[in-house]
Formats: structure tokens, sequence, C-alpha cells
């Protein structure tokens, strides 16, 4: 059987002249809608449907779906309220292609549907789409550079700290099991006798550890884990995923938490320059071995991918600043993989829109329905 999906009405004289007249051309949904093949990008999903969309209740399609989910993450906003915002914006309901009065899809449908790709096809679907996304961004021009960028941002889980203490001293469970206290740094405080001590600054919760081609500043890789785990860690599995994209970046940056003579070596092993900044211990030691170290640290590459560093230092900002990665939306690490692979994904749409078009997002749109 072929596969059935609800017709979108676009044909009607309600579907498509209204558009024209109210959604300009310049605006970022009109130029993001012409920016993918989107029934493309989202071929393989109908068989999460129910029947597989080849029989009973005739299901939205999956590009629709796909579109909505992404304008959720775009303007920082729950699915319920990304329903009301489409709702009552022509530019979303142009942008998923449906008629000026078509019914939209309801928060409840979006959330099965987000479900339903995560129970058959796991996080994978999710990281194939980001980086559908990305090999799209090369094979329309956009000019990826020799310089990758790395670093970590941390998202606080969806949990009372407080009360989840006492369920579980009470014997219960946590309440997102996945979850662990991480570092994020270091802190100045005053002690009793007026002085200053530096104290551990911790959080509860997960990372996304990102890999950004300075030149473009696309995304090019992510790596969730729970809290605790290390950076330095994940260094392998964000140069193994660039490569998976066709990433051939010269040479790779990041902070003094990537120093690791692994790390290192395996550059070195893949023909590839180190400037992930090194930590005082390697050229201040006394032996002889920190020739290597000092020759490292005055080479142009080291510099050039030190002054870098920035880029992706705000690109973790605008993930939590503009689309919500400083909170988990759901429990459990599956599912924040999907909104770590998400947030990067509609960022990568919009550096794609402003690269490609010119057209810069704006998000000012949906302020009557966020806060």
């Amino acid at each position: 059987m072929a596969q059935r999906f609800r017709p979108s009405g676009r044909n009607s004289y309600w579907g498509d002249s209204l558009y024209e007249m109210m959604v300009p051309q310049s605006h970022f949904l009109r130029q993001l809608k012409g920016l993918l093949d989107w029934e493309g990008l989202t071929e393989g999903l109908a068989d999460c449907y129910k029947g597989g969309a080849e029989y009973g209740p005739i299901p939205y399609h999956p590009a629709a779906l796909l579109k909505m989910l992404f304008l959720s993450y775009l303007y920082n906003i729950s699915e319920r309220q990304t329903e009301e915002f489409v709702a009552d914006s022509k530019s979303a309901s142009y942008f998923l292609g449906l008629a000026a009065q078509q019914p939209v899809p309801d928060h409840s449908t979006l959330s099965v549907f987000r479900e339903r790709i995560l129970a058959k096809k796991g996080t994978g679907a999710f990281e194939e789409l980001f980086q559908q996304v990305v090999r799209q961004a090369k094979a329309k021009g956009i000019v990826f550079g020799r310089i990758q960028v790395v670093d970590a941002t941390h998202s606080l889980a969806d949990v009372d700290v407080n009360q989840d203490r006492g369920r579980r001293a009470g014997g219960g469970r946590p309440r997102d099991g996945d979850a662990a206290w991480g570092s994020k740094g270091r802190r100045r405080v005053k002690t009793l006798d007026g002085g200053v001590a530096l104290t551990n600054k911790s959080f509860y919760g997960y990372k996304t550890h990102l890999s950004l081609d300075a030149a473009s500043e696309i995304i090019t890789a992510v790596v969730v884990t729970p809290g605790n785990e290390t950076d330095g860690k994940q260094f392998a599995k964000l140069v193994a995923k660039d490569e998976a994209v066709g990433v051939g970046a010269a040479v790779y940056a990041g902070d003094r938490g990537y120093d690791d003579g692994e790390n290192h070596e395996l550059l070195r092993v893949k023909g590839k320059r180190s400037a992930l900044c090194l930590n005082d211990y390697r050229t201040q030691k006394k032996d002889s071995h920190k020739g290597l170290w000092l020759w490292l640290i005055g080479s142009v590459d080291y510099r050039q991918g030190q002054r870098e560093r920035y880029k992706i230092e705000q690109k973790n900002a605008e993930a939590k600043r503009r689309h919500g990665l400083g909170r988990c939306r759901y429990l459990g690490l599956a599912k924040y993989a999907v909104q770590a692979l998400l947030t990067a994904t509609v960022m990568n749409l919009k550096r794609m829109v402003l690269l490609l078009n010119g057209v810069r997002f704006r998000g000012t749109v949906c302020s009557p329905i966020t806060g």
C-alpha cells in the first residue's frame, strides 16, 4: 500500500493567495522553507507512524511535524505553545505547508511524533537529521575552513534537587536517573575570617559537547553525556563525527579541558595540528620534554586556533539564552540527546539562511507567547 498523508489544501484559493499577501518574500520562515528539501529530509520517518502511514487514521506528513518541532526549538517555546503559535501565525502555517484555513497539528500529535521516532529509531534518527543539514550546508556552497573549535556546555536537569534528595532518602527513585553532578569551574567566595577562597561550582544534569567550524560557524558534531563526564574524553568522538560528515579541518582548538596526551596524539596520527590550550605544567616543568610544548605554543596554528575559541563560546551562550539548552526539556539521556541535536540543527539552519540568503532570524514573532 502507498503511504497516505493529509492533503495540505495549499492549491485552494485561501491556500496560496493569502500567504502571498501576508508573508513577505524576505521573511525568515519563507527563506527557511525554501532552504531544504524537507520531504527528502524526512524520508523514512513515515514508518514511525502507527500503520506506517499505510492504514489507520490519515496522519500529517512527517515534514510538517518536523518543521513544527523545529519551530518549538527555534523560538524556545513548549510544544503546546507551538500549537498556539502556528494557529495564530500565517508565516508559521505557510512554513509548515498548511492551507490558511487548515487546522494545525495539536501539541499531543507533535509529542507523539517525537516519541515514536525515538522509540522506533532511537537518537540515531535525530543524529541523521542533524548530519543531513550539515551536508546540505556544504552542498549549497557554504565554505568550511581549516580550524575546528570544540567546547562543552552544561544543562540543568528538570529536577528540584532538594525534593529529589528527600525522595532518595526515603528510598524512592531519582526523578532523572541518568543525570549526574558535574563541575562547571571555580568561583571566589568569602571565608568566615574575611579572606577569599576558591570553591568548585557544581550542577546536576548533562553536558553537550560541540565541534564548530570556525569559518562558517556551523556546528558539525554533537556528543551528549551526563554531567560528570570530562570534556577531554569526548574529543575523539567529536573528531570521528566530524569525519563522518566530511569535515577536513587541519587544526583543532579547545580549552585546557582537552589538553590530554591522547588527544594531541590523535591529531598527530591524523595529520592535523593541535591548538588545544596547554596547561601550565607542560611548559613550566623542568625537564627536556617541554621543548615540544614550547614549540607548539609558539606556532601560528596554535595562536590562530586559540583566537577562534570565542566563537564556540558565543554559540554555547546562544544555545542557552535563545534556544533553551540551559535546562532540560525532558528526562533521561536519550531525550536530552534529542534536545541537544534539535537545538544544534535549528542554530545551523539560522546560520545557513543568513549566509546563503542574507536574512537574519530576529526571534520576535513569538514574544507574546514566550515568557
